[in-house]
This record gives C-alpha cells, structure tokens and sequence, in this order.
C-alpha cells in the first residue's frame, strides 16, 4: 500500500496535496468509525445504533452552530430562513430515503459483513468518482502516470489481501490443530 501512495501522492499536482491529506484523515475516521459500528451492531439493535449515532451529529452540529453564528453574524440570517412547505417535504424525503434508510440498512448488514468488506465498499468510493469524472467530465488532464500506476498498486494490494487471507484460513497451523485435539481429548 505504502509504494501505491506514494505514487497517487507524487502524482497529484501540489494545489491538490492538501486534498490528499484530508482524504487521508477522512479515511481513517471512517475506518474507526467502521470498526466500531461493527463492535456496536454485534451487541444492539442497529436501529437504535442509528437513532444514537445520527442523533448525537444532531446535537453536535447544532452546539457548534450557535458559536458559529455569534462569530459570524452574517450567516445568520441564511440560518434562520425557513424552508417552504414544499422544500420541507423535499428535506425530509431526502433525510429518510437517501441518509438515515441507507444508514440503517449498511448496519444491518454490517452483521453479516466483516469490517474489512464494509470498509471496502465505502473507501472505494473515490474510485468509483475517479473513474466517472474521468469517463464523463475528461476530468484526467491533471493526474499523471503515476497517479494511475498507484491506484493499481493500491487496488491490487486491497483486493489481494482477502485472497491471502482466505488461503491462510483454509490451511489452518499445526498449532491451531494441536489445540483443538488437546481440548477434544479433554472431554
């Protein structure tokens, strides 16, 4: 992984370095914030997960907004317009259909799912944008090469890792063996 970041990173332009280093904070919150949704639905009903979850970003963002405002009073008439009755219904079709159902839904299959997998989908993200901006928007006049030999290095070593891993899980160590007979003995 390490090679294929270099590469993406060496072959991104400088005005857009400091966009690779938030992409690269972003991808290591999602991954906690996977792993510990993962631990959470194991244990609770994912829709209560999501009712905790969505509703602490509620708070948060609205105790952040009132110092926000106070510090910048201009903002504040934006803050207070009210959406009509048709714009109402549009935010609260959108706030169902496209943020707290698809929540919902990842949870309940990250049971059957591992970390890995969920993680997968999601930090896959930026390729799936990479690849339309490129096919649709002739949005590649600034990568270089070496920005595309690192995508494929990274795609090669995310999507390798679950073959290896599948190989070491199927051929399991004399150790592991030597266990389970010494318990079964037991018995």
């Amino acid at each position: 992984m390490v090679p294929g970041v270099a590469l993406v990173v060496g072959g991104v332009p400088s005005g857009m370095q400091l966009g690779i280093l938030v992409g690269t904070l972003s991808a290591l919150l999602v991954a906690l914030f996977g792993s510990y949704n993962k631990r959470l639905v194991e244990r609770a009903d994912p829709l209560t997960v999501t009712c905790v979850e969505l509703g602490a970003g509620t708070i948060f963002l609205g105790m952040v907004a009132v110092p926000w405002l106070i510090l910048h009073p201009a903002d504040a008439g934006l803050a207070a317009q009210v959406p009509g009755a048709r714009d109402a219904a549009l935010l609260l079709l959108l706030a169902m259909a496209c943020t707290l159902l698809p929540f919902a839904l990842s949870l309940v299959a990250l049971r059957q799912l591992s970390a890995f997998q969920a993680q997968l989908a999601v930090n896959l993200e930026p390729v799936y944008a990479i690849v339309l901006a490129v096919l649709l928007l002739d949005e590649q006049r600034e990568l270089t090469w070496s920005f595309y030999l690192g995508v494929a290095v990274i795609l090669l070593a995310v999507f390798a890792h679950p073959l290896i891993h599948r190989k070491q899980l199927q051929s399991p160590s004399p150790e592991i063996l030597g266990t389970s007979e010494s318990k079964s003995g037991a018995d």
